[in-house]
């Protein structure tokens, strides 16, 4: 019999660009950590042949150590490398359309900003999980929405389907978040930028899960 999942995992995001020792920093992080997702988000390249060869040893890396490799935007590189997954904002297109492309074992997720109707959308239209935020000032992206820990409540009180937490997260404020009921909290800074190291950022993260 295996144990239940926590009832909120770790979600880690990869910095905005990558150099050759990423992979081992990322070894590192999950052989020192729990994590059950890490997306590749590469906003310094725009050419998916160059994405695909940055984010193929990340891509065996997850494999091997079990953890969903989720696409940022595109469902074209997803299908390319045989992802586990796409994350799709508002403008990458219909969760319908994603899983025609990429079968009914993908895992497809849908940044909701804080908005109750968009969330319910992507429910409707198939998608795996749910994204609201930025609940925190973050570097990572200009925040245009904020949100607050009372949506992601009224969600998981109401909805079976499982949503991410995103924006700004670190140790210091993750807690409401996860009492609030975020069945994931995703994470890039505080992990990439922790001033202790990586390996620390991700410990801290999880000794709150």
């Amino acid at each position: 019999m295996t144990d239940p999942a926590p009832s909120c995992q770790l979600y880690i995001i990869s910095p905005p660009s990558i150099d050759a020792a990423f992979t081992d920093r990322l070894k590192a992080v999950f052989e020192a950590a729990p994590v059950a997702a890490f997306q590749l988000r590469l906003k310094g390249l725009v050419d998916e042949h160059a994405i695909a060869r940055a984010g193929d040893p990340i891509q065996r890396l997850c494999a091997d150590h079990e953890v969903a490799f989720i696409i940022n935007d595109s469902m074209a590189l997803a299908k390319r490398m045989g992802a586990d997954g796409v994350h799709l904002g508002q403008s990458d297109g219909d969760p319908r359309e994603a899983r025609a492309l990429l079968g009914r074992d993908a895992q497809i997720g849908v940044t909701c900003h804080n908005s109750r109707h968009l969330a319910m959308e992507a429910g409707e239209a198939g998608a795996d999980y749910v994204a609201f935020g930025a609940f925190y000032p973050t570097k990572t992206k200009s925040v245009e929405y904020q949100a607050e820990p009372d949506l992601l409540e009224w969600w998981s009180g109401l909805f079976e389907l499982p949503c991410v937490a995103i924006g700004g997260i670190t140790a210091d404020n993750a807690a409401p978040l996860i009492k609030a009921g975020a069945d994931f909290i995703a994470v890039s800074g505080a992990v990439w930028n922790h001033a202790g190291g990586d390996v620390a950022g991700a410990k801290a993260l999880a000794a709150l899960l």
